[in-house]
Formats: structure tokens, C-alpha cells, sequence
């Protein structure tokens, strides 16, 4: 029987983490080891308790951190065995690392500023250049938003799939190349605020709102639904983020 290679004495190698929104700092001390190229495809990495313990953070921030990390397919996270290096890892890390794809607040707030500029222009573009069929998948998406309910992760996927289809429709490779990766980065934690209450209700009507004004080919009225939903997105995330500083300092006693 095949077993899994272990990680090589992996949490002796890091330092306490000492900034109070620690699940960046995480991301990037783990980053910093995988880099390394020590650890083969398939290595377990130790349990979250163990990291957490080893970088002196709540388990929260490392769970955040091994979700980032997983989303960027650097390693799998394997409900009831643990987290694995994946196969591949160090081709991907080097684009990583370049990208800065381990987010503190200050730089997922950079990043929805761009998205909200583009996201309009998105909107504007595929109102001007829909067709009935483009409208049709529309509809499609927002409705499987409304059957996912409470399922946060199939509301996320398909809200990321309405935003992605809104892309295409904008007949903009550029455009939708660059969307695809903002969203990419922030996915982890576009899932967080889904928990937010109000998040689906609310999403809802705000997606609704740019369909209706794509579907009327207003460009000006899909450019300002996609701004309103984008401020009102924005405002979600943020709350998460402040529940994840005020648990982790919870968490360290301050």
C-alpha cells in the first residue's frame, strides 16, 4: 500500500507570526517554504493545529491561509486526510510569488478598486453588444444563484460565473483575462462574505438590476447597477475582513 510522504520537520522551520491580521502573514510563511522546493508532490503538510501552535496564530488564520493556498492550486485540501503539496507546485510558485497573490487587507482593497472599474466597463460594453442568446445565460446564472440558497459555495460559483459570462459577452479578451484573475485572488475571500447575513438577498437583486440594464442595452444604467453592486460587494468584504482581525486577536489573548 502506497503511503504519502510526510513534510521534513516542517514546523520547526517557522517563526511566530506577530501581526494582528495574520492570515496574509500565513499564506506568505508557508509560501516561503514551498518555494523552497524541499517538499515533494504529494507531501502531507502538518495538521492546522500544529501550524498554528508553531506560528502562534489561531487555527482560523491558518485555515484561511491553506484556502488561499488550495484556490491557487499550490495544494489540495483533502477533507478528512489534510493538506497536500500538489503536483506541479514549483512552476506555479514563481507566478505566485510575482503576482503577490497572498492578500492583506490593504492590497484586497487595491484590488477591488480595480475590479470595480472594470467590472463596470464590462457591464457597459456588454450592454451595448448582447444578443438574446448572451441574455438567455444570463438568466441561466442568476437563476442557479437562486437555487444555491444557503449553499455559499454554489451561490459563489455561480455569482462568479454571471460576472464571467458578462465578460464574455463584452467581446473583450483583455478585459475578461484580467477579471478572471482579480477574481481568482479574491475568491477565498468573496466565500467569507457570502456568510455575511444578507449577502444572497442582496446579491440577488444587485445582479439583477445589471441584467435588467443589459437586457434594456443601457449602457450607462449597466455601468452604474455594476457600480452599485460592486460598493455594496465591497462593503460585505470589509466586514469579513474586520471578523477575521477581531478573531485572531481574540485568539492571541490581546
Amino acid at each position: 500500500m502506497s503511503t504519502q510522504p510526510e513534510a521534513p520537520d516542517f514546523t520547526s522551520l517557522l517563526r511566530p507570526v506577530v501581526r494582528e491580521s495574520s492570515v496574509s502573514e500565513v499564506a506568505k510563511r508557508l509560501l516561503d517554504h514551498l518555494s523552497e522546493g524541499n517538499l515533494k508532490p504529494g507531501t502531507r503538510l502538518p495538521a492546522e493545529r500544529q501550524l498554528a501552535d508553531a506560528l502562534g496564530v489561531a487555527r482560523s488564520s491558518v485555515r484561511g491561509a491553506l484556502s488561499a493556498l488550495d484556490v491557487l492550486g499550490i495544494i489540495e485540501i483533502r477533507p478528512g486526510s489534510g493538506s497536500y503539496v500538489r503536483e506541479g507546485t514549483s512552476e506555479f510558485l514563481p507566478r505566485a510569488i510575482n503576482w503577490g497573490l497572498m492578500l492583506g487587507q490593504r492590497r484586497t482593497q487595491d484590488l477591488v478598486e480595480v475590479r470595480t472599474f472594470m467590472e463596470g466597463m464590462s457591464a457597459r460594453l456588454a450592454a451595448d453588444r448582447a444578443g438574446e442568446e448572451d441574455i438567455e445565460r444570463l438568466e441561466q446564472h442568476l437563476e442557479r444563484m437562486r437555487e444555491a440558497g444557503t449553499d455559499v459555495k454554489a451561490f459563489i460559483e455561480a455569482d462568479i460565473a454571471f460576472h464571467l459570462e458578462t465578460a464574455h459577452i463584452a467581446r473583450n479578451t483583455v478585459l475578461s483575462d484580467i477579471l478572471h484573475s482579480i477574481r481568482a485572488l479574491l475568491q477565498v475571500w468573496m466565500e467569507r462574505a457570502g456568510n455575511i447575513e444578507g449577502t444572497v438577498s442582496g446579491t440577488l437583486c444587485e445582479h439583477r438590476a445589471v441584467l435588467d440594464a443589459i437586457r434594456a442595452g443601457d449602457p450607462e444604467a449597466a455601468d452604474a447597477a455594476m457600480a452599485e453592486h460592486m460598493r455594496l460587494a465591497s462593503d460585505r468584504l470589509r466586514l469579513s475582513l474586520r471578523g477575521d482581525d477581531e478573531q485572531d486577536t481574540a485568539a492571541s489573548g490581546a
